[in-house]
């Protein structure tokens, strides 16, 4: 078993030690709060486009994904579909004017400071109750990602589950502690390059195995022929397909995906970025539905079941390549892990920094000071999920699923009536931010019938109810400054300008 081969331990111990080395690299830039957070809005369209989708998809894409095509089949085709479709629309529509947006909104460098600013809050309740939102879902989300280190680790090494976890754990808060924004997206990048290869290879490799396309498919038939319909998803109603494609709807509350969009170097580097980012995500979706349904029979007669389909991914690679190039595929699903783990605790570290500390606790604190609080943030929110996370029998989907839907249903809504409707106003986007993240909340705990629903669908649209509901109904309606401060930004996104060149923009108050 490649487990007892050294060769695949100095792969990982050498990926880790560049890892590592990003993080000092980064170090030795960070001079303020804004290049810890934000990298100072300097990354280029590859870097946006590959950290981006490499810190949206995570352990799930090689772990989670794949374990559930391998249980339902071609069924999983439809989250796959509404993932894809989600990220396009939310490149295609929301990436550009966030990034305007944010820099003229007194140049904002976090989605609640955005939130702020857009709406004027000066009571801080946007900042803050976003702040702990965040900090909720990315202990949840973060999680996921420890336990799908865990996993590896054990699976891989044989090691026990929570000493598989620390060290999981104490890689990836030596990097994120160092280096901030910068390493993290570096780091990010080089995660995506890996994971696409491992995740193209693995399957291709494994049909070669079996004798190729033909004689894979006859085998799934004899399993189960409807692991390769995909309307199976219907057999129990329209439920489960809509709540498969309703994944889609959680990339526009994402704060560790919105975040990259505000930190592009400029506006017009957004087109470029998101091909990049389209052809990485519909491959890498693509692949990753393969991967389950191949290694179901791959491994037949043996069967996973529910526990152990998770680890389709490892058990191929294990069972099909010699110890270095093992290594090397292995090495990508912790790069899975990292290039999502990293961008969460960095966005809840700053969260916790620029929005809570900053506002409630110290508001004269220098930056220095802003630096240092934010990196202990990271090692105290690490230290909270590892602490979720030890149980061994956590499911990565079913973390991953709570977290997303949490954060699509909460911030969603706000993020595009922030961005696309003037009338917005600062109560709507709090009572939806509220209400959206209740729903979630509770619709977990509830089950049978309309409540095996996805619980981002009722979140999403309850929120978006509330918080159109809430600006009509507001009397003062937003302020003066606040409408042309829109329509702004709207002339700016309709010549194609940097928000930094506003001056030089004919000003018109009269878009609705």
């Amino acid at each position: 078993m490649v487990s007892d081969n050294f060769s695949i331990i100095l792969i990982f111990a050498a990926y880790l030690l560049f890892m590592i080395a990003i993080g000092v690299l980064y170090y030795q830039k960070t001079e303020n709060l804004s290049d810890y957070i934000l990298g100072g809005r300097k990354l280029n369209s590859w870097v946006t486009a590959l950290s981006s989708q490499a810190s949206d998809m995570s352990g799930w894409l090689l772990l989670g994904l794949p374990g559930y095509a391998y249980l339902s089949g071609m069924e999983s085709i439809w989250l796959a579909i509404g993932l894809a479709a989600g990220t396009y629309l939310n490149w295609k529509f929301v990436a550009k004017k966030l990034r305007q947006y944010t820099e003229v909104a007194g140049d904002s460098i976090t989605i609640p400071v955005y939130f702020e600013n857009r709406f004027r809050d000066k009571s801080h309740s946007l900042r803050i109750i976003s702040s702990i939102l965040i900090l909720i879902f990315f202990l949840l989300y973060t999680s996921s990602g420890l336990v799908a280190g865990g996993k590896l680790f054990n699976t891989v090494f044989e090691i026990p589950y929570q000493q598989a976890l620390l060290i999981g754990v104490l890689v990836i808060i030596s990097y994120t502690f160092l280096g901030g924004f910068m390493a993290v997206c570096w780091t990010d990048f080089f995660q995506g390059m890996l994971m696409i290869f491992a995740i193209v290879f693995v399957p291709l490799a494994a049909l070669k195995g079996m004798g190729g396309y033909d004689s894979t498919m006859s085998l799934i038939e004899s399993i189960d022929p409807q692991l390769l319909n995909p309307w199976t998803a219907l057999a129990g109603g329209a439920i489960p397909l809509i709540s498969n494609l309703a994944w889609g709807l959680g990339y526009f509350g994402m704060p560790h995906v919105l975040v990259r969009f505000m930190a592009i170097e400029s506006p017009e580097k957004i087109k470029q970025a998101r091909v990049i980012a389209m052809v990485w995500v519909i491959i890498s979706l693509f692949f990753a539905v393969i991967i389950g349904i191949v290694g179901r029979a791959y491994l037949y007669p043996e069967f996973l079941g529910d526990g152990g389909s998770e680890t389709i991914f490892m058990v191929m690679v294990n069972t099909t390549f010699t110890p270095i190039i093992a290594g090397i595929f292995l090495a990508a699903i912790l790069a899975a892990i990292m290039s999502t783990a990293d961008s969460q605790l960095l966005v809840a570290a700053s969260a916790f920094t620029e929005d809570i500390y900053r506002i409630t606790l110290k508001k004269n604190a220098g930056e220095k000071e802003l630096v240092w609080m934010g990196r202990f943030a990271v090692i105290l929110i690490s230290a909270i999920a590892y602490l979720i996370a030890r149980d061994p029998n956590n499911s990565v989907m079913g973390l991953v699923s709570y977290a997303w839907a949490g954060f699509g249903a909460a911030f969603g809504p706000v993020i595009l009536f922030s961005l696309f409707w003037r009338k917005t106003t600062r109560n709507g986007a709090l009572g939806g931010m509220i209400v959206g993240g209740l729903v979630v909340i509770i619709w977990k705990q509830l089950s049978g019938g309309i409540f095996d629903m996805y619980e981002i669908v009722p979140g999403f649209i309850l929120s978006c109810i509330t918080l159109y509901t809430i600006s009509i109904l507001d009397k003062e309606g937003p302020a003066e400054e606040i409408l042309k401060e829109f329509d702004r930004v709207n002339q700016i996104a309709l010549h194609g300008m940097s928000a930094r060149k506003e001056d030089t923009i004919p000003l018109k108050t009269d878009l609705r």
